[in-house]
């Protein structure tokens, strides 16, 4: 059986990164460096794996080297025992004797001084000659409870390094990876939801999947690539005594598999053996891996379509290859997706609420990391901040070198694609993702608020793209000062470029993008209805493509055409006919507007314009942006 305590098993997050790389360190170059290797943190946060995982990674290396994995509590029972048969040296020198020694919970030599001044003898013995030493505790050395200060010596002459709580990304690996284990499935809101509450240790968050392991029936065990892999190096010695006709049998399996596309060499090989082998089991098995190869390709399939038809995933005994292609492609060689091509710079329109945005964009289509680097688009909801930002990577696209990428993600997709590489142990092929682009854009960047792995990551990619003279462009809800739980290092460097607003659409935009909206949806409105359509107070975009919606199926049920009357009944607001005297009722006099202007001149809207306004009081000037 594997051992369940590896390096590829352990899921490695902000809070473990470098106790992970110290540990694999030592089992690469035991004795090297790091030596001891002391780890501490609070119970159950994946010390005892690290320790199982380094002796694993050490004996699979070095088949010759003696590890010892032992815990503190057996090495003060040993001790005692020995001390009472008075063999005590006899006992020491079976640790000494290991090339490598690994022992957890230290801090269970609390209270024990003679077991203390023993292990820290055989410690400076172990470092002396160049032998590895690795521990573990849940407290600092200095923060064992009457602890000899030989031991305290001993343990810290190191490297002393934490782990401690999992963070969200990590809770979120963490929790696939158990589900995955456990055969459950878990759909991703359920897994924001999980890992988004604090859990003290790793068993809290396997209990957290307890009452959704009890709802679920567990699928049968999918075929692992190791077993297919020892499968295929015992085929030639697992015979069993059959009837002649085991080699038509395995024939015809081998007519009907080639048939389906698949390399059956294998099978073929089998042919050969002296004796019958156990066809059914041998045919099964082989079955079993094709299923599993085609499940891979299906993955593949989503992520790259190109991968399709591999040829690895024609062959069973490529089915480590075949894994690997797949992995490479979740975490990160396949290149980032791109902009949306719906979304073009000609067909954004341009008013008075987004003209300093769209002058900002055009300047950095013009000069790419010249003039505002990075951009950061902000303004409520369906204001066109996406649109601007994918049409940026769009006339961004067909300034760069061929074979190129302009990145462009979400903010929330960014969280679930790290979440993955954690889980996968391939962050570093993510971050390449992203840090390879010519250029990268991040929509609904406020997302990023509360999730600590992510902005870590996020701030390298961020300082690496800057530094390599990269176009960035973010869009947000709220300026970066207003995202909640985003670091400060972030929000400064996210303010040195250029913030600039998208305000709601003016009255002539709204204009004009009505218009647009009912030309696309086939209905003909003459200039004062597009002037009623532009008295309603609409906040977005997506409300304006609503508002013509419902318009258009409100007529065409009614079989009426659409004009000024039909507008103002159904959306609601003033009549047709104004009248010339009435003043709302108000403690200062109102100002006289101009009369309304011919439509489509932008200079003479009433919106804009005041003939006389006598209350200095009621004056309001907006602040300069």
């Amino acid at each position: 059986m594997a051992p369940r305590e590896t390096f590829d098993r352990f899921v490695v997050g902000a809070n473990n990164r470098l106790a992970a790389a110290a540990a694999r360190a030592v089992a690469e170059s035991p004795g090297t460096a790091y030596n001891p290797l002391f780890i501490y943190g609070a119970h159950g946060l994946g010390k005892s794996h690290l320790l199982g995982a380094v002796a694993e990674r050490s004996r699979s290396r070095w088949p010759d080297l003696e590890v010892r994995l032992d815990d503190g509590a057996q090495f003060v029972a040993g001790h005692a025992a020995a001390q009472a048969a008075l063999a005590t040296e006899s006992f020491l020198a079976g640790y000494t004797r290991a090339g490598m020694l690994l022992l957890d919970d230290v801090h269970a030599l609390d209270g024990h001084r003679a077991a203390q001044l023993d292990l820290a003898r055989v410690i400076d013995t172990l470092v002396e000659r160049g032998q590895q030493v690795v521990l573990a505790s849940d407290r600092l050395p200095t923060a064992i409870e009457h602890a000899e200060e030989a031991l305290v010596r001993a343990l810290s002459q190191g490297l002393l390094v934490d782990v401690t709580a999992p963070d969200y990304e990590t809770r979120a690996a963490l929790l696939q990876r158990m589900a995955a284990e456990e055969g459950l499935a878990l759909a991703p809101d359920v897994v924001q939801d999980l890992a988004a509450r604090e859990y003290r240790d790793i068993d809290a968050l396997r209990a957290a999947l307890a009452p959704i392991a009890a709802r679920q029936q567990k699928p049968a065990p999918q075929l692992d690539a190791g077993e297919f892999e020892s499968f295929l190096s015992d085929v030639q010695v697992v015979v069993q005594q059959h009837v002649e006709s085991w080699r038509g049998r395995l024939r015809e399996a081998i007519a009907y598999w080639q048939g389906e596309g698949f390399r059956t060499d294998v099978l073929a090989r089998a042919l050969d053996l002296p004796r019958a082998p156990d066809v059914a089991g041998l045919t099964a098995t082989f079955a079993a891996a094709v299923e599993h190869l085609r499940y891979l390709e299906r993955q593949a399939r989503q992520v790259d379509a190109s991968l399709v038809a591999h040829a690895v995933f024609r062959d069973p005994e490529r089915m480590l290859e075949a894994e690997d292609l797949l992995e490479c492609a979740l975490a990160g060689e396949s290149p980032a997706k791109g902009p949306s091509p719906a979304f073009a710079r000609e067909t954004f329109e341009v008013g008075a609420s987004n003209q300093l945005a769209v002058h900002a964009a055009d300047a950095v289509v013009a000069e790419p990391a010249q003039r505002y680097n990075p951009l950061v688009l902000y303004g409520p909801s369906g204001v066109g901040k996406t649109h601007l930002a994918n049409a940026v990577g769009n006339a961004l696209l067909r300034r760069v070198a061929p074979g190129s990428v302009v990145a462009c993600v979400n903010a929330p997709q960014l969280v679930d694609e790290l979440i993955e590489a954690v889980q996968a142990g391939s962050v570093d092929r993510w971050r390449a993702r992203y840090r390879l682009a010519s250029a990268l854009i991040v929509d609904d960047i406020q997302f990023l608020g509360g999730k600590e792995r992510t902005q870590e990551e996020f701030f390298g990619i961020f300082n690496a793209l800057i530094a390599s003279g990269k176009q960035v462009v973010l869009t947000s809800d709220r300026v970066p000062a207003d995202i909640t739980d985003l670091e400060a290092r972030l929000r400064s460097r996210f303010e040195v470029g250029l913030v600039v607003p998208i305000q709601s659409p003016d009255r002539a935009l709204r204009e004009r993008l009505f218009a647009r909206f009912l030309a696309d949806a086939r209905r003909t409105a003459g200039e004062d209805v597009l002037h009623a359509l532009g008295e309603h107070p609409v906040q977005s975009v997506r409300e304006i493509i609503g508002v013509v919606a419902r318009l258009g199926a409100t007529a065409e049920v009614r079989g009426q055409p659409l004009t000024v009357e039909f507008v103002r009944a159904e959306l609601g607001g003033p009549s047709s006919a104004r009248p010339s005297s009435a003043r709302p009722s108000s403690a200062s006099p109102s100002p006289n507007l101009a009369p309304a202007p011919p439509a489509g001149d932008p200079f003479l809207d009433p919106e804009k314009i005041v003939l006389d306004w006598p209350d200095a009081g009621a004056r309001l000037i907006e602040e300069m942006r």
